[in-house]
């Protein structure tokens, strides 16, 4: 059993989930799709991102807004990093915004996760996405200076580059994070930020693997 199969067990029949985005999120999209086109399973999705979306509306799975759906019963989702508590640094494909947004709608949050993003403390793959707003960025990047960050603005061919949400991505680089809730508060307290990929204290589920088998890394309850 792979950690998409897996993961396809942990979802309620007539509910309601979040879509993540990434490679992980997407693999489990393309096998929720044929779960769905069989009539195995009646479910709708809330996408995390314009991608998912549309792979999401080519396989089949019906999709409606947050407003539609109110609570979600589950999201499944990807990560760039966990640490052994389940805290995660997530973001690397600059979703992290609507991501974020998804998982706190759930009542449970299942990640997906090769063996290579298991870490001892976060920030040990060295790099932290915030996402702000266009205006803000000379001060955002001035602001993460003095946090010990080093950001850089996210873009292609020497221009900045823009979120489904319109805002720009500054990758910071970091080293392991002693206190990821202080930082996490740190950058919030600045004008222009609107998320970090620091997910604290969000996943319930920790699946690991690959397309041949899976281990369970860890599984908790919280509170919806």
């Amino acid at each position: 059993m792979t950690i998409y199969e897996r993961a396809l067990e942990l979802i309620p029949n007539d509910s309601v989930i979040g879509l993540g985005s990434g490679r992980a999120a997407w693999a489990f999209v393309e096998l929720l799709g044929k779960r769905v086109q069989t009539g195995g399973l009646r479910v709708r999705g809330v996408p995390t991102s314009d991608a998912t979306a549309e792979l999401a509306t080519r396989h089949g799975i019906p999709l409606v807004t947050l407003a539609d759906a109110d609570t979600l019963a589950v999201t499944v989702d990807g990560a760039d990093e966990v640490d052994p508590d389940l805290n995660l640094i997530k973001g690397y494909g600059r979703a992290l915004l609507r991501e974020k947004i998804v998982a706190a709608s759930s009542q449970r949050l299942v990640i997906l996760v090769g063996e290579e993003k298991l870490v001892p403390k976060l920030g040990t793959r060295g790099k932290l996405p915030v996402e702000v707003v266009p205006f803000a960025v000379p001060l955002c990047t001035r602001r993460l200076r003095e946090l010990g960050t080093q950001p850089t603005l996210w873009g292609t061919n020497n221009q900045p580059s823009l979120t489904d949400n319109g805002n720009n991505i500054l990758e910071c680089a970091i080293e392991p994070i002693p206190d990821a809730a202080k930082l996490e508060a740190d950058i919030q307290r600045i004008p222009g930020v609107v998320g970090t990929g620091l997910f604290l204290k969000m996943a319930d589920v920790v699946l690991v693997g690959d397309n041949r088998d899976f281990r369970l890394v860890s599984e908790k309850l919280r509170s919806a």
